[in-house]
């Protein structure tokens, strides 16, 4: 039988490491008095160390095998119990290694005595370097406190490693353990702009050198410090002012709560501090863990859970790395923020004056966050795998939000290609500044109605800015998505008559309510759906819930008290949706006139054609509806039927193709057929080419984000609209897939500026 390790395996491991890395002896004694020390302290048979070198595991270090074997064995990437622990990234533990099907024997390093097996990975900012692997002659498991005291050691010797505390491994110059090559990673723009600056971690890493504790009395005081700052905080969020801009839901911050304040958690905090590390380093190790299982959790609620979880140790890391009380990092002037994802309040939090742009490895190209970022100017950047794994704190980056790149640690040459881009974009935007008052008017006398898409206060100031004739769309739902709670209708009355008082005598709509889908309100109920997207959303949920709408409708009638008020609905399907809702609209305009108010000085109502079924049937419509406006992003969703929210088939359909201009073209027709107005005010309006064939199709009303204001007006003032028209039906007519190649070539021999 082989003896256990003596209690508290964890806390001598770590201290014979550090003194071990404090000795002058060279990478390779270090890593073989490692191995050795390891073996003896846990009463294992043998010890090794394998690292990543490109696509194989060599072994570095060994204490029970050959000596002979090091720097000879290598297994491939996914070879034997090595490359199934790297793979997995989780550790694995066992008692009859040589019947596992994963066991890849190798005889140079003569482990054929060995059954007892556990290897944990050697991980650093979830990426595997390599596998520490521990072996008994005896078949045996591990136990839970040895399967720690080794992950411990892993990850402390990866941030030894990677603070330069072994020196130099010969042969590790694959082994990247902290990035510093130059590296390009393509992604998806999602706010347009350009920025060069230093990375900043949205999930800060324990700063290297901070892994072991001098003091384990005086850490876990750290520890129990941070953590009471960062209950007191979501108290506080829970507690405050429901109206105000928090960043999370009633129901997250109720699971906070819930977590922090779960005493399992916290005895796994102190337990590693207990055993020599840093508060941050046992902070780090927990978020590791929880990353780990929310990447290999299937089920979709254990995932949101494990990522609540990671959320938190987010939170306790920013509290131990602030230890005056403020758990905001501060920004250096030109920082570029480096999350997986974020919520738009989260941005808003960080603000715009420092921020100088926002690189994703998930997100979404129509998310809040997106739309906030358009709203401060900040270009961001989705879908870069792996980029918070490639990247360092302080890392010079570069981020193309026109190309949907990032460029890390670029070559100076990069820097100056991109500083003279800037310079172009400076001198592009004083360029559309001169033309601010220049009237929206194509070469051959096509008078264009250029309108703001908006949904935050920020947006409205650019109507100034870009001499916009209005607000095409106001999207409602942004206080309601960072409110803990329905907002009152008080403070619904306060947002809508401050944008209609900034917007002056210039039109505004209000688009109502369109949450449900990826837009999660927690104080509405809601049951879990296979296709949230096609599912209870938007005028839907308004319907069943028609006190939601009412609120909203009456909080919009009395704002526009005396002013013109243009409302309109969101995913209207069928013409009787709508008839209900205007029917809503209409016994709250009575209501409110029964009360004395004067109402409204002029009341339009729209349809928002989103559902291709409602594009069919719009002459039902006539006489009912006063207005349609065309949302692209949802309808092109509809009409390709492809997520425009999922990588795999967001990129599969083009607006510009043959198929969507036919039924945009339809739908003008059938506008014009029933007399009434119609515009478009989707993401295609604000991009000069699209805009281009929107107004070759007939559209002459676009709404559109702030940016989008500047080049659209360029590009029209220099477009022949009926060439353009010619064109495209000629297109039209004899071609059915993307028409994108063709019009950007006509626009280029035309002159028209793109």
């Amino acid at each position: 039988m082989t003896p256990s390790p003596a209690p508290g395996a964890a806390r001598v491991l770590v201290r014979k490491l550090r003194e071990i890395t404090n000795t002058s002896d060279t990478a390779q004694a270090k890593l073989n008095r490692l191995v050795t020390m390891i073996a003896s302290t846990m009463v294992a048979d043998v010890c090794s160390i394998y690292l990543k070198r490109g696509i194989i595991h060599e072994l570095f270090a060994t204490e029970g095998l050959k000596p002979e074997a090091v720097h000879r064995t290598r297994l491939k990437e996914n070879e034997g119990l090595v490359g199934l622990v790297a793979e997995t990234a989780r550790p694995l533990n066992i008692a009859d290694a040589p019947h596992h099907s994963r066991f890849s024997y190798r005889p140079e390093t003569g482990e054929d005595p060995f059954n007892a097996f556990l290897g944990v990975p050697i991980v650093r900012s979830e990426r595997v370097f390599g596998v520490l692997v521990v072996q008994n002659r005896a078949s045996r498991v591990y136990s839970e406190e040895e399967v720690e005291s080794l992950q411990i050691v892993a990850m402390v010797l990866m941030e030894m490693v990677a603070a330069g505390s072994f020196g130099d491994l010969s042969g590790l110059q694959e082994v990247e353990v902290r990035p510093s090559r130059p590296e390009r990673l393509v992604g998806r723009a999602f706010a347009d702009g350009l920025a060069i600056g230093r990375a900043v971690l949205h999930e800060p890493h324990a700063p290297l050198g901070r892994a072991f504790s001098d003091d384990p009395v005086k850490e876990e005081a750290r520890l129990d410090a941070a953590l009471a700052r960062v209950r007191k905080t979501i108290d506080e969020h829970i507690e405050s002012d429901p109206g105000r801009l928090s960043g999370q839901s009633r129901e997250v911050l109720e699971t906070f709560r819930m977590l922090a304040n779960d005493h399992s958690w916290e005895a796994r905090l102190k337990r590693g501090v207990r055993d020599g590390l840093s508060a941050e380093a046992a902070a780090e190790r927990a978020r590791a863990e929880h990353r780990a299982k929310m990447q290999a959790a299937r089920d979709a609620y254990m995932r949101d859970q494990m990522h609540d979880l990671e959320d938190l140790d987010n939170r306790l890391m920013r509290a131990l790395a602030s230890p005056e009380g403020d758990d905001k990092l501060s920004l250096p002037e030109d920082a570029i923020l480096i999350a997986r994802d974020i919520g738009p309040a989260e941005l808003l939090d960080y603000g715009a004056d420092r921020l100088k742009g926002v690189a994703l490895e998930e997100g979404g190209a129509s998310s809040h966050a997106t739309i906030i970022a358009k709203a401060l100017g900040i270009p961001m950047v989705g879908r870069l795998t792996q980029i918070g794994a490639r990247v360092e704190a302080g890392d010079r980056i570069v981020l193309d939000g026109e190309r949907g790149e990032a460029r890390l640690r670029p070559e100076p040459e990069v820097v100056v290609a991109y500083e003279q881009r800037l310079e172009l974009r400076s001198a592009q935007a004083e360029e559309f500044a001169r033309q601010r008052d220049d009237p929206a008017v194509t070469r051959d006398g096509a008078e264009i109605s250029l309108l703001l898409n908006a949904g935050l206060m920020l947006d409205v100031q650019h109507l100034a800015d870009t001499a916009a004739k209005g607000i095409g769309l106001f999207r409602t739902e942004f206080q309601f998505m960072v409110s803990e709670r329905l907002p009152r209708t008080s403070e619904q009355i306060k947002l809508y008559s401050d944008v209609l008082a900034a917007a002056g005598d210039r039109p505004v709509t209000f688009r109502t309510l369109d949450v449900g889908g990826d837009k999660v309100l927690s104080y509405v109920p809601t049951e879990r759906e296979e296709n949230p997207a096609l599912g209870w959303r938007a005028l839907r949920i308004g319907l069943e819930r028609p006190a939601l709408l009412r609120t909203q409708v009456r909080a919009l009638i009395e704002a526009a008290e005396g002013r013109r008020l243009r409302v309109m609905f969101p995913l209207v399907t069928v013409p009787q949706e709508f008839i209900d809702a205007r029917e809503i609209v209409e016994k709250e305009l009575a209501v409110a006139q029964a009360r004395g108010r004067k109402g409204p000085a002029k009341l339009e109502v729209g349809v928002m054609i989103e559902a291709p079924a409602i594009a069919f049937a719009i002459g039902m419509l006539a006489g009912k509806a006063d207005f349609l406006s065309i949302g692209t992003n949802d309808l092109m969703q509809y009409f390709f039927a492809a997520d425009r929210s999922n990588p795999r088939v967001a990129d599969r359909y083009d607006i510009l193709s043959a198929p969507a201009l036919k039924f945009l073209r339809f739908i003008r027709e059938q506008a014009a057929e029933a007399g009434m107005p119609l515009s478009v005010c989707g993401e295609a309006a604000g991009k000069p080419l699209e805009a281009m064939t929107l107004i070759a199709l007939g559209y002459d009303r676009l709404s559109m984000p702030a940016a989008g204001i500047g080049p659209v007006k360029r590009m029209l003032r220099s477009l022949d609209a009926q060439a353009a028209h010619a064109e495209l039906e000629s297109l039209l007519k004899s071609h059915n897939t993307s028409l994108r190649p063709e019009l950007s070539a006509w626009a280029k021999r035309e002159g028209v500026a793109l």
